[in-house]
């Protein structure tokens, strides 16, 4: 299993798989198909009572996935995830108690922000990558280039309401490294266990970079 340096978790791809398993044994098959299309790093959300284990099945049956939990928004998620197997944490938003905590955990994070005083005060604590949270309500590809001439050091995943047509507006941005989202992972096909329709939606999303071209 190959380690996953800070610096590097927004270059493994252009797009970020955001996934809420309700079912355990869907976690293996869905991962397997979401690497299989090219997509290795995958953030399972701390939304449903069997997330746990469903990170817990993917570090242990998808060595090549890069498994991570996202909204974390409690140190006692943080112990946990990391337990399970997570190889980084994502949050909505953070705290200094929850900064704290992801600090220590010994994997790469990105906190939620959503302004400008967010930004600065995370940089001011050494981190220079962050989630964009929710990226669409939050203003969208212009409050991120209006802020990547005051805060060029700052990189970010922006997450919410970004789908295949707005992705590559964010990804032609200085500033963002990849971005996140639930699209390549439809409700209908997850719950068909169609793995092949989500391996082929995931290679497309992929494919993406600025402008919409393929890499």
């Amino acid at each position: 299993m190959s380690s996953v340096p800070p610096s590097s978790l927004l270059d493994l791809a252009p797009v970020l798989p955001v996934v809420v398993i309700d079912d355990p044994a869907d976690a293996v098959p869905l991962a397997r198909a979401l690497v299989a299309g090219g997509l290795p790093a995958i953030e399972v959300t701390l939304r449903t009572p069997r997330a746990l284990d469903a990170i817990r099945a993917i570090a242990d049956g998808v060595p090549e996935a890069v498994v991570g939990a996202g909204t974390v928004i409690a140190p006692a998620q943080v112990k946990a995830a990391v337990g399970a197997g997570a190889r980084f944490l994502v949050s909505p938003g953070w705290t200094d108690v929850l900064l704290n905590a992801m600090w220590g955990a010994g994997v790469p994070f990105l906190p939620g922000v959503s302004t400008a005083s967010e930004v600065v005060a995370l940089l001011e604590r050494g981190v220079a990558e962050m989630k964009f949270f929710p990226a669409q309500a939050a203003g969208g590809t212009a409050y991120l280039r209006s802020l990547s001439g005051p805060l060029p050091q700052a990189r970010f995943c922006p997450t919410g309401g970004i789908g295949p047509d707005s992705a590559p507006e964010y990804l032609a941005l200085p500033n963002v490294g990849c971005v996140g989202g639930s699209w390549m992972l439809p409700a209908d096909a997850v719950a068909a266990r169609d793995w092949a329709r989500v391996e082929a939606l995931a290679r497309a999303a992929a494919g993406l970079s600025a402008g919409g071209t393929c890499r």
